[in-house]
């Protein structure tokens, strides 16, 4: 990996990590060049005994390098009985590191910089190194994340998150599989079972060809929560316009 991207790797671990949002979706570490797409992703998560949480983002993005593709995002949120609300504003950016198939994991890279509309939240960081391999029809992802708030009214413990996904290959407009999220409360010391948040289930994929190089691709999960700090259930689900 380039040495830029571990000293950045490691100068994260030393701040905080945000619990996932219902939206999140699993990064994948190939970027198209000269791609543009309107993406929009949205998720709703329920823990017991409290409001149920739902978000969304819209966002375009562009493969502006062979190896670098970049998106800029709002995102919203909305708690059980009360309205829609703005968030945040966030750019992403997703480094290709290796050429796919190149070697037997594909590695990528991921950089995210997130401006909260609560002001006392500073500005989050999120980044990590993006893995993917693949057996015959089988695609299997890894992706372990660190995140941290910069100039934040509070610094709470540094955490560690990760996110996975196995898809198998069916029809292009129609693979499924399995996709899992997760937090582990600090990276270098885990909190007990009601601090982490670890949540798996189903998913669904699909790529719908519309001609002229223009695609709609799509994916869903139902998530459950298997840890005392999860959310019960969590449904996401994205749909890119790819143009």
């Amino acid at each position: 990996m380039n040495r830029s991207y571990v000293v950045l790797l490691a100068s994260l671990m030393q701040a905080p990590l945000l619990r996932a949002a219902p939206s999140d979706y699993v990064f994948l570490p190939s970027v198209s060049y000269g791609e543009r797409e309107l993406d929009f992703k949205a998720g709703s998560s329920r823990n017991p005994g409290e409001p149920r949480q739902s978000a969304g983002s819209l966002g375009f993005g562009y493969g502006a390098t062979q190896r670098w593709f970049t998106e800029i995002y709002g995102k919203y949120e909305r708690l059980q009985g009360e309205g829609l609300r703005f968030d945040a504003w966030e750019w992403e950016n997703k480094f290709q590191v290796t050429e796919a198939g190149e070697y037997p994991v594909d590695l990528g890279f991921i950089v995210e910089l997130e401006r909260p509309q609560d002001r006392s939240e500073g500005y989050e960081l999120r980044a990590g190194p993006l893995f993917q391999t693949e057996f015959g029809r089988l695609q299997l992802n890894l992706n372990l994340l660190v995140e941290r708030h910069i100039q934040a009214a509070s610094q709470p413990d540094t955490e560690f998150g990760y996110q996975w996904q196995a898809k198998y290959r069916w029809q292009p407009h129609l693979e499924y599989g399995l996709q899992g999220f997760g937090e582990v409360a600090k990276w270098n010391r885990w909190g007990s079972a009601d601090t982490q948040t670890h949540r798996l289930g189903p998913a669904v994929f699909g790529k719908l060809a519309m001609g002229d190089r223009q695609v709609i691709r799509y994916n869903a999960a139902w998530l459950f929560g298997v840890s005392e700090g999860a959310p019960g259930h969590t449904f996401r689900m994205q749909a890119e316009y790819e143009f």
